[in-house]
């Protein structure tokens, strides 16, 4: 059995793009539910979710483990797994961890760009590694069965997070970076260290993690992925695309900024640049798995191991979630 599975997206969501995805053949997409809210506005976000699965209850269903993906897989829909890109919504409450489970948590990062109460984000000049409240919230995301998502964090952060989870972490979202230098993208030690544990890779299609940006050519990126595969080994790589189909510009601002600065942060953008990049022409929405699997097959892939990128890596990491 083969799975096609998008390890993070998070989109203006319509039931137009839950058929999109449907078309694509995603069993199950992980989606971002939380940038800064903290827990009561987080519980804002499931209300609106709940309001998107009852209205299209033909298409999706809230995920909480692998065996919804294997029923997403024979029901024809798209099982929704929650995760949230920054840990605001359990403030300094570490019972919270287990609260935001109850919710559907399933992917939280230590980190969005700063530093946060548990580790260092990747935009800080200085990495002081896991904090010692990032230390107990590891302890606890591993016994409720929340992924601990290093994205966005920095490389010592990271490294401490791979050494002290008792379960593999992932990187849902993010690319190599010795094949384009962003700062979001990840060191050949710290991928290493990251498949020596069992953890997972989840490529990214956002085009600031892209080399040439929105002009990247697919077969670069699959030379990039085959490249990887040498380095941590297929098993270890998926798909997170981290696409913001729909989304206004104003969102891309208020990722970036929160409600921590006055000042205009343009992240990985620019001032003549600000808004959100222009996806490549060949995934400008899910249906690109369409191309990246013809992609992968043209750059000397098997079968297997493209089916094993394009989702059953995932799969069987989301067995050892719970």
């Amino acid at each position: 059995m083969n799975y096609k599975i998008d390890n993070l997206q998070y989109c203006n969501w319509s039931r137009e793009i839950f058929e999109i995805n449907r078309e694509a053949g995603l069993n199950a997409v992980h989606v971002t539910v939380v940038y800064h809210e903290d827990y009561d506005e987080f519980l804002k976000r499931v209300s609106e979710w709940d309001e998107l699965f009852n209205k299209n209850s033909d298409l999706i269903f809230l995920g909480k483990d692998f065996k919804d993906i294997e029923k997403a897989k024979s029901e024809n829909k798209t099982a929704i797994f929650f995760g949230f890109q920054n840990c605001s919504p359990i403030e300094d409450d570490l019972k919270l961890v287990e609260k935001v489970h109850s919710l559907g948590c399933r992917f939280m990062q230590l980190t969005y760009n700063n530093q946060s109460l548990l580790a260092t984000g990747c935009y800080e000049n200085v990495d002081g590694g896991v904090t010692n409240f990032g230390k107990e919230v590891i302890k606890e995301m591993n016994r409720v069965g929340i992924v601990i998502d290093m994205s966005h964090s920095a490389e010592k952060s990271t490294l401490d997070a791979i050494e002290l989870s008792e379960k593999p972490i992932a990187i849902t979202h993010a690319n190599p970076f010795f094949w384009h230098n962003a700062k979001r993208n990840k060191s050949e030690v710290l991928l290493k260290n990251l498949s020596d544990s069992g953890g997972m890779l989840g490529l990214s299609l956002y085009a600031h993690h892209l080399k040439d940006g929105s002009n990247c050519k697919i077969e670069n990126f699959c030379e990039m992925v085959a490249k990887t595969a040498e380095l941590i080994g297929v098993k270890n790589i998926g798909i997170g695309s981290d696409l913001c189909l729909n989304q206004p510009d104003n969102v891309v601002e208020w990722m970036r900024n929160g409600t921590w600065t006055k000042a205009k942060n343009y992240g990985e953008g620019s001032k003549d640049k600000p808004g959100f990049p222009k996806q490549p022409e060949w995934f400008v929405d899910a249906r690109g798995f369409n191309f990246l699997e013809k992609g992968l097959k043209d750059i000397g892939f098997s079968n297997e191991e493209v089916n094993d990128i394009l989702g059953n890596n995932w799969f069987n990491f989301y067995k050892g979630i719970n």
